[in-house]
């Protein structure tokens, strides 16, 4: 129930609006009993320098995470542009996600890293937060490479996939 000067927020409205920020789009993945597991996540960031840390969102009812969390490990792929089929590969719900995918296991987690993603990091599990319907999950990171250098990100905005373009160099 709301409380005083709130109010209900229509969940339809909530998704429209906050669908107006992109966000990037990655693949969360670690092993459990030698076979690899993972999921897609478009709400991944930074959280800390020193120690370096990293941070993800993950839906309360999802099947994947468990799994992940019981490993103590778990790789970020930052996703390519080109990357869409695999985007959408490792956010079903089926068993064996990884039998078409291309991916090496991590040199310090041996968690899978997939093939021709732009980056690649390695996490140790730190914590997981409660939060409404999802996790917040911190990772304190233990290797991290830069992968392709060829084309961009994948994004996700509006509810549909896009391309990353740059208008000014940041300067």
């Amino acid at each position: 129930m709301a409380g005083p000067n709130q109010r209900d927020v229509d969940a339809a409205l909530f998704r429209r609006v906050l669908g107006s920020f992109p966000t990037g789009v990655t693949v969360v993945a670690s092993t459990t009993e030698g076979e690899p597991v993972g999921l897609t996540v478009g709400s991944f960031f930074s959280v800390s320098l020193d120690p370096p840390m990293v941070g993800f969102c993950v839906g309360t009812n999802s099947t994947s995470w468990p799994l992940i969390e019981r490993s103590g490990v778990f790789a970020v792929s930052v996703l390519a542009d080109d990357q869409v089929d695999i985007c959408r590969m490792l956010a079903t719900k089926e068993a064996n996600k990884f039998a078409t995918l291309t991916w090496s296991p991590g040199p310090v987690t041996g968690a899978p890293l997939v093939a021709g993603a732009l980056a690649h990091i390695e996490c140790q599990l730190e914590t997981a937060h409660a939060a409404g319907d999802h996790w917040i999950v911190v990772g304190r990171v233990r290797d991290l490479v830069a992968g392709r250098s060829d084309g961009g990100p994948l994004s996700f905005w509006r509810g549909g996939f896009g391309r990353h373009e740059f208008l000014a160099d940041g300067r």
